[in-house]
């Protein structure tokens, strides 16, 4: 298990991405429209930053989940058996925040803090 990806919820997404980009030297991976939400994902080649912006605080449970305003909203592990940790999370009784379906699975960790878990190779890093 590799953590390989933090979320982080804005409230300006240009003034955000260019600080990223142009202050820190993350580069652009992806970036568009996502159920809720529009995401900017960036890298530096170790770690996918994505920076989303929601609808409203109130348009879904993920979009609430961290809280109100701008915060890391979750960080993201790869996986290697998906299938088989998503079954242990369930068996643990954590909460799944994400919609049935939904890939990457998010959920709440021990803490109150957001995790999701994906497959191996979800996050571009190159």
């Amino acid at each position: 298990m590799k953590l390989r990806h933090i979320a982080i919820k804005v409230d300006d997404l240009e003034a955000a991405g260019d600080f990223y980009e142009n202050f820190l030297g993350f580069r652009d991976v992806r970036q568009g429209r996502n159920r809720d939400h529009f995401s900017r994902h960036m890298t530096d080649g170790n770690i996918d930053i994505a920076l989303v912006k929601y609808d409203s605080e109130d348009s879904s449970n993920e979009a609430k989940a961290a809280g109100e305003g701008p915060c890391i909203h979750h960080i993201g592990f790869e996986v290697d058996d998906f299938e088989a940790r998503i079954e242990e999370i369930k068996g643990k009784g954590y909460e799944i925040i994400s919609n049935p379906g939904v890939v990457p699975v998010k959920f709440r960790a021990p803490g109150g803090t957001i995790a999701e878990f994906a497959p191996r190779a979800h996050f571009k890093l190159d």
